[in-house]
């Protein structure tokens, strides 16, 4: 199952979309999916952002809502994505309108993952936008595909990694041991395929372009 899971930062900010089963708009990203004449499977959030108007119009649309209360522990896509990932466990998740604004929320978003209860399923979350895809990896040998149009490839590893290895890029590595966050960036495909591996920490891997 695909899902594509929509925060609130503008639509200016989206990439190009594909079609998917579930429609997830949290807070105004189902105002959004709305305006842009997509399905809204579930509304997720509390709804502080939207006027009376929008309210009703998000509510009367979606087929099921979920409101939260304004003041609470976790942010609106993290029950989302709690939510989400309850009622489907093995699905392929694509989040957009979660970048491209504030600091403090993309840094919410990115750190997620790290997550106990949404860790297990971080290879099944892909981060977009229009400049920029994020996908993330637990220990093991990985092989990532170039996605058209983008230019370059990092390798972040969000947690201390150990025996970090790159291959078939620009730029190498060998049983790198990384003891803090660190960005390996600017890195670029060979072809259309590269290689990483490692045996401890979980690690971001962004395609990137330039405007």
């Amino acid at each position: 199952m695909n899902v594509l899971m929509v925060g609130g930062a503008p639509i200016s900010t989206w990439p190009q979309l594909a079609t998917y089963d579930v429609y997830i708009g949290i807070d105004r990203g189902g105002l959004f999916l709305i305006e842009q004449g997509l399905p809204l499977t579930l509304a997720v959030g509390d709804f502080d952002s939207l006027n009376e108007a929008e309210q009703q119009l998000v509510f009367s649309t979606a087929e099921e809502v979920k409101q939260s209360p304004a003041e609470k522990d976790d942010t609106d896509t993290q029950l989302g994505l709690e939510l989400l990932l309850n009622r489907y466990p093995e699905a392929n998740v694509t989040l957009i309108g979660l970048t491209g604004g504030r600091i403090d929320h993309f840094l919410a978003n990115l750190w997620m993952v790290l997550e106990p209860r949404f860790m297990p399923h971080c290879q099944q979350l892909l981060l977009k936008d229009q400049q920029n895809s994020i996908q993330f990896l637990l220990p093991g040998t990985h092989t990532i595909h170039k996605e058209a149009g983008m230019q370059y490839l990092a390798y972040c590893c969000l947690t201390p990694v150990s025996k970090l290895t790159l291959t078939k890029s620009k730029y190498t590595l060998s049983n790198q041991e990384v003891t803090h966050p660190t960005s390996y960036a600017s890195n670029e495909f060979l072809t259309n395929q590269a290689q990483i591996s490692f045996t401890e920490g979980i690690v971001a891997v962004v395609q990137s372009k330039d405007k």
